[in-house]
């Protein structure tokens, strides 16, 4: 169950039937076990009420975030159910390279940081030409 989706709705059911029967056992279902182990050991103690409180509000709380919300927080940020892989994954078609623009720019650009090495030109300056020069290229 670690790397599955984790349903909102399953977890509000959970919350509240945590009120009943197994403390935390939504904190298991949300793959947090050490809170889920605290709250079993709370909730058979003399202090039995405190889970419960907490259940109810995270109930509440599940229940008014939102499935977006709820997926960032406990489906590591997918929205809705994982889709399914397409078995070809297509690259967007790059446009062909002229060689001896690269060549120049390579050029420019080395010239550039001798430039820059000599302290002829300021950092922010190089920086500047070094992406006019690049944007050019593509």
């Amino acid at each position: 169950m670690s790397t599955s989706y984790k349903n909102r709705p399953v977890a509000i059911g959970l919350a509240i039937a945590s009120l009943l029967f197994i403390p935390g056992i939504h904190k298991f279902y949300l793959r947090q076990p050490a809170w889920g182990v605290l709250y079993l050991l709370i909730g058979f103690s003399p202090l039995g009420v405190i889970p419960k409180i907490s259940s109810m509000v995270e109930a509440l709380w599940y229940l008014a975030q939102g499935q977006h919300t709820f997926d960032q927080n406990f489906n590591s940020g997918t929205t809705l159910m994982p889709q399914p892989i397409s078995p070809v994954s297509v690259a967007p078609a790059m446009p062909p390279v002229n060689a001896a623009q690269v060549g120049a720019v390579a050029d420019a650009l080395r010239q550039l940081d001798q430039l820059r090495q000599d302290g002829l030109i300021s950092e922010y300056e190089f920086e500047q030409k070094r992406r006019q020069l690049l944007d050019r290229m593509l």
